[in-house]
């Protein structure tokens, strides 16, 4: 069974930065493209950034140009770097493969706000 566990989450002001960590087991990172994913309160869980074992990367357009994710596949981690971040960025992140397996970790709670 796959286990995710993401962390990094926090306050943050608008502007400011964060660093989501995603430890999973070792059979979706040897085969799996991985992701990131969050959902806002009252919203639907949505893709924010992908990339694939080779290193390739797709963002949603909301987060083009501020988030950049990145993987260490002998360490079976994926991160998320995020910057200039604006208060409609709130909500919880998870990270999963893509597409996504049904075995979710508990996401990390990101919060900005003045």
């Amino acid at each position: 069974q796959v286990q995710l566990v993401e962390s990094g989450g926090g306050l943050v002001q608008p502007g400011g930065s964060l660093r989501l960590s995603c430890a999973a087991s070792g059979s979706i990172f040897s085969i799996s493209v991985m992701a990131w994913y969050r959902q806002a309160p009252g919203k639907e869980r949505e893709l924010v950034a992908t990339i694939s074992s080779a290193g390739d990367t797709n963002y949603a357009d909301s987060v083009k140009g501020r988030f950049a994710i990145s993987r260490r596949s002998a360490e079976n981690a994926v991160y998320l770097q995020m910057i200039s971040l604006k208060p409609e960025d709130t909500a919880v992140y998870y990270c999963n493969s893509y597409p996504s397996s049904p075995d979710w970790g508990q996401g990390t709670q990101v919060t900005v706000s003045s």
